[in-house]
């Protein structure tokens, strides 16, 4: 099986420097250095699709633009991409998300795929009129991809759950195909429900022993729903022609980092409801002391960054290597991004992708 490889989109600016955001952080300034306009995404999505990525990722928040139109517009302006889009069952009904990837896959060509994401703050699900707590959270998850799988099979369905309820739910149009859903989340009660409905299981980019005990966890609890789930990590990347190179740009990153925002950003982040963003965390304790956590695996992007943390970091060839690493633990699917996206899209593109086309990991998609 050839490796498959997603780019990200960023939605709420990007920089030649670490932008923050997500998980009870605040966006920095630095995301308006180039302001998320469609001009500007179109171009990061079109260097993608030529490059050879398969999809891209557009996150969901208060903190960035809104994934399903953004993406919906940018279908428009590229050929092949798919679109990885983020969204939370607690803001839209089951019967109408079932709808929309339905017209979505009409109009772009069946170029959706999506990411359900339960929400890990509750500040921040409160403000969207959302009141459960995180359990019941992903309780009200696990009735909402329920409901919507059994929509795209052509059912009629009544449901009358603890947190959702339909009547006489249908489509009249069904998706074609019906879109993958990827899925996160690190502790006990993302986990069940990933073994039961997700199609895509999506780590944050721990070091290889972490990753590897997460695969065998999802993997077992497949397995007693009779199921067996992909896997896909979810990494930041730094790569250029000498390893010597790649680590000054780590250098440069972290030299350009305010000392009172990273503080900041780490007493906000320690606030998270999210075990994978505790999981983060850990593994730099809020220092730039050491941040390579594992060879080639750097953590310094959590500083500012809530969410993913970490980056592939070295020379085209190391990186290849360190991604073979990934993928001889289970790991199929990388959704990648840097600083900024455009440039880094082109480096890794140009630069990791021969390599693991000549080991025979990769291929260029059709079309």
């Amino acid at each position: 099986m050839t490796l498959t490889f997603h780019w990200f989109l960023p939605t709420n600016g990007d920089s030649r420097h670490v932008v923050g955001g997500g998980h009870g952080s605040t966006p920095g300034v630095v995301g308006g250095d180039r302001p998320p306009s469609l001009g500007y995404l179109g171009q990061i999505a079109r260097s993608a699709e030529q490059l050879g990525f398969e999809g891209a990722l557009t996150p969901t928040g208060a903190w960035c633009e809104d994934a399903w139109l953004t993406t919906a517009m940018l279908t428009q302006v590229t050929e092949r991409l798919k679109y990885l889009v983020a969204f939370r069952p607690g803001q839209i009904a089951p019967t109408l998300a079932a709808q929309m990837a339905a017209t979505y896959q009409r109009h772009s060509g069946g170029r959706l795929l999506l990411n359900v994401v339960t929400g890990g703050e509750s500040a921040e699900q409160r403000a969207y009129g959302d009141f459960l707590d995180k359990d019941a959270r992903y309780a009200r998850t696990g009735e909402f991809l329920s409901v919507v799988r059994r929509l795209w099979a052509g059912e009629t369905v009544d449901h009358d759950g603890p947190h959702l309820r339909v009547e006489g739910a249908g489509l009249n149009r069904l998706p074609d195909p019906v879109p993958p859903v990827y899925f996160g989340g690190s502790s006990p009660a993302a986990g069940e429900v990933a073994a039961r409905y997700a199609d895509v299981y999506l780590t944050w980019g721990e070091p290889p022993a972490q990753v590897r005990e997460k695969i065998g966890w999802i993997r077992d609890l497949a397995a007693r729903e009779g199921r067996t789930v992909r896997f896909g990590i979810r990494l930041h990347v730094i790569t250029r022609d000498t390893s010597a190179q790649a680590w000054a740009e780590t250098e440069r990153l972290l030299a350009a980092m305010d000392p009172q925002r990273v503080r900041e950003t780490q007493r906000a982040l320690a606030r998270s409801e999210s075990v994978g963003q505790r999981r983060m965390l850990a593994l730099h304790g809020g220092s730039a002391e050491r941040l390579e956590v594992y060879p080639g695996l750097w953590a310094g992007v959590g500083l500012l960054r809530g969410g993913a943390g970490t980056a592939l970091v070295g020379s085209h060839r190391e990186v290849a290597d360190l991604v073979t690493e990934y993928h001889e633990l289970g790991i199929d699917e990388f959704v990648l991004s840097g600083m900024p996206h455009l440039e880094e899209a082109y480096w890794f593109g140009e630069g990791v992708l021969p390599v693991l086309a000549a080991r025979g990991l990769w291929r260029r998609p059709e079309g």
